[in-house]
């Protein structure tokens, strides 16, 4: 890698999280303030709940969470992994802040906007996505172990869970944050930091 080329930073989500939205666009504040490259991947709450004991209400929620991703997949196997940011800041924009259902005219006008072919939004609803949801998200996983969620981050071969913060950290307060986490992340021994939450997602 040369001297001068930005660091490569993983980055996992699932569009259906709203924690994950919050970093995500914390990472892009980031990027523009550090000399880092944000590469996307998909993981899913989905497959990460599957096996769990997780309220009812919770599990009913996640009968859509197939469907986003796997439209992710899609889009990253016809176009590669730089859609997948696109797509993501598209899907998340109607989501989270628009409050949008994950029906066919969000994944459709969400992969327009992002200069993807409509036609995509099929994926939703196909099962010939899943093991590469399965292998995308396993591959996050495997870098920080079972007890985590999204996002995932990698960076320089220390990869953790989160941050979880809200609101979404803004200029020198996003370097800054970021200064730490890497600080944190990459000290030998280091494996939680953790505090109750008090506030919902704030995606001001």
């Amino acid at each position: 890698m040369p001297q001068d080329a930005p660091t490569p930073v993983d980055f996992w989500f699932d569009p259906l999280c709203p924690w994950a939205w919050i970093t995500s666009r914390w990472i892009l504040e980031v990027e523009k303030l550090r000399p880092i490259q944000v590469r996307w991947h998909v993981m899913s709450l989905a497959v990460l709940n599957e096996d769990k004991d997780v309220p009812e209400e919770y599990r009913k929620g996640l009968a859509d969470a197939w469907k986003p991703v796997r439209v992710c997949i899609a889009a990253e196997q016809k176009y590669g992994a730089d859609a997948l940011g696109r797509l993501y800041t598209e899907l998340g924009t109607r989501r989270h802040h628009e409050k949008q259902k994950f029906d066919r005219e969000y994944f459709e006008a969400a992969l327009t906007a992002a200069g993807l072919d409509p036609a995509l939004a099929d994926a939703a609803d196909s099962t010939a996505y899943d093991e590469a949801v399965r292998a995308s998200h396993q591959d996050g996983i495997d870098r920080v172990g079972q007890e985590v969620g999204t996002p995932v981050i990698e960076v320089e071969g220390s990869a953790f869970f989160g941050p979880v913060v809200s609101p979404i950290p803004r200029g020198e307060a996003a370097a800054k944050l970021w200064d730490g986490v890497v600080a944190v992340a990459s000290t030998d021994g280091f494996f939680e930091l953790k505090r109750t939450r008090t506030r919902e997602p704030i995606f001001d």
